[in-house]
């Protein structure tokens, strides 16, 4: 019987909505104890405390992937940082190295003025549109043609002396042979003594030829050969190269000059061609054939 009664007593004790009201009130009574006095505070560290190592367990993950984040963004920011000093500095090459070529150019043309200004025949300013691709090709384009005046046979000056002779001729384009051009031949004087010669085109950059000279004629290295003005084409005066050597055949009874060009086509872009008449242009065979007469023997003062 008091068995039973004990387990009785065990079973019914107050009713669940009772104990969820006393620890709710519990619960309110402790929050408002807490807010005034702190009494919970050394509970609430003492758990801080223990569980501080199984927050940082839990929170390490986050940490390092935050960490290799922020690594990330310091790899890339760096990256582009560097990418983007690196094409600033391609660029200001770039600009330095335009700046430099304008200024080039402008002396260039402030020089052709200068030679345009003292000159007694009408031409016409051009630049080079393309060079031919084949080295042997003593060709250069030019970036204008007939609409400006210019015809086949005209002579084409830079800032050295004579640059070549007007080929072909298109309404906006006209080609030019060089004076190396095998093809090109120019009257013209021995500066010193005023001996006049031939100047051919060698075919090879670089060379020119003053060919079916006398074995007495007085040419000598280091001699100036400009144009003569025989011919009506190239004004007399115009600068074509320096004799850089003799060589003599006395199997035919002639002897030949090695000359350097005075103009350097390759080191500028612009030229001018002299708009002279060119109805009676004389050919290479005139030329060869006025070469080959006797050779007038002219002795100057060394």
């Amino acid at each position: 019987m008091q068995q039973n009664r004990s387990i009785r007593l065990f079973k019914h004790g107050p009713a669940a909505e009772v104990r969820l009201f006393f620890l709710v009130l519990l619960c309110f009574g402790l929050m408002i104890t807490d807010s005034g006095w702190r009494v919970l505070d050394p509970i609430r560290q003492a758990t801080a405390v223990v569980l501080y190592p199984f927050q940082k367990a839990a929170l390490w993950p986050r940490d390092v992937v935050a960490k290799f984040n922020d690594w990330s963004n310091i790899v890339a920011v760096a990256k582009q940082e560097s990418e983007a000093l690196q094409h600033q500095r391609i660029e200001l090459a770039q600009i330095s190295a335009h700046a430099a070529q304008m200024a080039a150019e402008n002396i260039q043309l402030r020089r052709l003025l200068g030679i345009k200004n003292t000159a007694q025949t009408p031409s016409v300013a051009v630049e080079i549109l393309y060079t031919a691709p084949n080295p042997l090709n003593q060709t250069m384009v030019l970036t204008k043609g007939s609409n400006h005046g210019i015809e086949p046979g005209m002579p084409v000056i830079g800032e050295g002396g004579v640059v070549g002779q007007i080929r072909r001729v298109t309404a906006m384009t006209s080609e030019a042979a060089l004076i190396t051009d095998e093809k090109v031949s120019i009257p013209a004087m021995v500066l010193r003594n005023g001996l006049r010669v031939i100047v051919f085109g060698s075919g090879q950059g670089g060379k020119l030829e003053v060919r079916y000279l006398s074995m007495d004629a007085d040419i000598r290295v280091g001699d100036s050969l400009t144009t003569s003005g025989i011919g009506g084409i190239y004004p007399a005066g115009l600068s074509i190269g320096t004799v850089t050597s003799i060589e003599a055949n006395s199997a035919e009874g002639f002897v030949r000059a090695i000359a350097e060009p005075s103009a350097h086509p390759e080191r500028y872009r612009h030229f001018l061609v002299l708009l002279v008449p060119t109805d009676e242009v004389p050919g290479k065979d005139e030329l060869d054939i006025l070469a080959k007469a006797p050779t007038t023997k002219k002795y100057g003062k060394n």
